[in-house]
């Protein structure tokens, strides 16, 4: 079974660029890559931040775009998405109530998508009710193995200013659903960060996708929202995406990007503001 992953497309970032905004071309880019390829995909996740805004305009032409690729579209709620508008331009993803989180299963795996949205935050979230879901859904399928898809990545990367505090509450939550199921929970994949990273959470493997939309620059530097030290922050980094690739015993990840890059956006004096917000959630 092969599942790609498609994340942080950010379509409707600068919608009246002619002739497309960049966003939507890098898009169409990664799909007729991987409508040109030799294998056949299973599903396509797409692991959040499909729009900028959270729009019904950017959702409905990311939905349009998509609408000729041949597998089902398994959709994640990103922090730069709205679950409701979502749900107009996918109606067919399941909900736990006002959750978009679901468990399909497929050739013995279950693939586990977890909502992680909260209106007004940057930052992930994960509250008790989402953890009592996953832990439920962990344990009823206790026998069968998983892989659990969410936007958020619930680790610190080393990039200050995209990452949470390693004790946010949402992130002990999600901590105490996976606890006890290390053996059963194949990989935990991600989006959010733009990046690729591979790390391990609670000895579970952890991987985050980098994203379909300009990339944010590898800077492991700690960062001063006080002060703008003119980094790079925003690179155009080729399109990427993640094909996860499932034998029945194993699960192993694939990536792909392609093109050159040249740096969008330096840490100046008007991009504080945004570094402010952003850092004042970790306190």
């Amino acid at each position: 079974m092969l599942i790609a992953q498609l994340t942080d497309i950010h379509i409707g970032f600068d919608p009246d660029a002619r002739p497309e905004e960049l966003n939507r071309t890098r898009f169409r880019a990664v799909l007729e890559r991987l409508k040109k390829a030799p294998h056949k995909l299973d599903y396509i996740v797409l692991s959040g931040d499909l729009t900028d805004h959270g729009d019904s305009e950017s959702f409905d032409k990311i939905a349009q775009i998509l609408s000729d690729m041949p597998c089902p579209l398994l959709p994640l709620v990103g922090n730069h998405d709205a679950r409701e508008e979502m749900l107009q331009a996918f109606p067919d993803t399941p909900c736990d109530g006002e959750f978009l989180q679901y468990v399909v299963e497929s050739d013995g795996l279950r693939i586990i998508c977890l909502d992680t949205f909260e209106a007004g935050r940057h930052g992930g979230a994960f509250c008790e009710r989402r953890r009592d879901w996953l832990r439920a859904e962990l344990g009823r399928g206790s026998d069968t193995p998983c892989v659990i898809f969410m936007h958020h990545p619930p680790i610190v990367s080393g990039i200050d200013w995209m990452d949470p505090a390693p004790d946010e509450p949402w992130i002990l939550r999600f901590a105490e659903a996976v606890e006890g199921h290390q053996d059963t929970i194949r990989a935990i994949h991600c989006g959010h960060l733009h990046r690729r990273v591979t790390a391990r959470f609670r000895d579970i493997p952890l991987g985050i996708t980098p994203s379909i939309a300009p990339l944010v620059a590898l800077d492991l530097r700690k960062i001063d929202e006080n002060r703008a030290d003119n980094r790079a922050l925003i690179t155009t980094e080729p399109a990427s995406y993640a094909l996860h690739y499932w034998d029945g015993g194993d699960l192993v990840t694939h990536y792909e990007s392609c093109g050159e890059w040249d740096v969008l956006a330096h840490y100046g004096e008007h991009l504080k503001p945004m570094v402010r917000e952003m850092k004042a959630e970790r306190r």
